[in-house]
């Protein structure tokens, strides 16, 4: 695995994984570019899963969708390959994670229509410069996510409930954290919810579904973002024949800024 720089780009991010250099997770690298969420599946359900991100934009914020069998995202990064650029992925065969390889050139199919969502990692630097500490980029590189309660509205065959991910905060820091990612709308825009896990479902704050813990200070509150692991809940739902994402924590990384999202 290749060491986190602070001056290093999405290519040089992109061609470490499609060389097998680095496969781990990518929060806290190429500081202040967009990272994306990813959903590849065939085609005969690219339009019901359009529907559900239109009805769940908060967890499912658009930020391009490829042509059927096209692999190079030419809005957020021309010349990257959706089938190599990602440091892992995660292959679903009726429902069930099948495996989670590095490289999925050899499961390719001309009928697969990729979804790039956006990603709270899109507000990190806007986060950090504001002078605020994300405790997962020090401790783990891997930001805690958590499955909810929380209906998302259903575009049969999609349905489930939203994921999101959590970072603690100060309560004066938590209001600052909300009012600077309700900006970034590819970011998931302002948090869900801030305070009591049990409000979402959520039980036990120290062991996530996807990701890793990170401390919570004394005195400091859990802050809950919409996440874009929300389609993997949907995709088991599913049991679509096969469908691809991206590994969770380990985004695809665009070529375009965090600030050119803001609103």
């Amino acid at each position: 695995m290749t060491k986190q720089r602070e001056d290093e780009t999405p290519g040089e991010l992109r061609a470490a994984c499609r060389s097998g250099a680095y496969d781990g997770p990518t929060s806290g690298h190429a500081p202040g570019f967009v990272q994306a969420n990813m959903v590849i599946l065939p085609a005969a359900y690219a339009d019901a899963f359009r529907l559900f991100c239109d009805l769940n934009p908060q967890p499912c914020p658009v930020l391009e969708i490829l042509d059927p069998g096209a692999t190079e995202p030419k809005k957020i990064a021309p010349g990257a390959d959706i089938r190599t650029d990602l440091p892992r992925y995660r292959v679903f065969r009726n429902g069930q994670v099948a495996e989670e390889p590095s490289d999925i050139r050899d499961l390719w199919q001309d009928d697969f229509v990729t979804f790039l969502l956006g990603c709270s990692f899109v507000a990190e630097k806007p986060l950090t410069d504001a002078g605020l500490l994300l405790p997962h980029i020090a401790e783990t590189g891997f930001v805690p996510m958590y499955r909810t309660t929380v209906p998302c509205r259903p575009a049969d065959p999609f349905e489930g409930t939203m994921v999101v991910s959590m970072r603690p905060f100060a309560p004066a820091d938590a209001d600052r954290a909300a009012e600077i990612t309700a900006h970034y709308p590819m970011a998931h825009g302002a948090p869900v919810h801030i305070g009591d896990p049990d409000m979402l479902g959520i039980r036990d704050l120290s062991n996530p579904e996807f990701g890793w813990p990170v401390t919570i200070g004394e005195g400091e509150v859990p802050v809950f973002w919409a996440c874009g692991v929300t389609p993997q809940e949907a995709l088991t739902r599913a049991r679509l024949p096969i469908a691809i994402t991206h590994s969770p924590g380990h985004m695809f990384v665009a070529d375009i800024t965090s600030e050119s999202t803001r609103v």
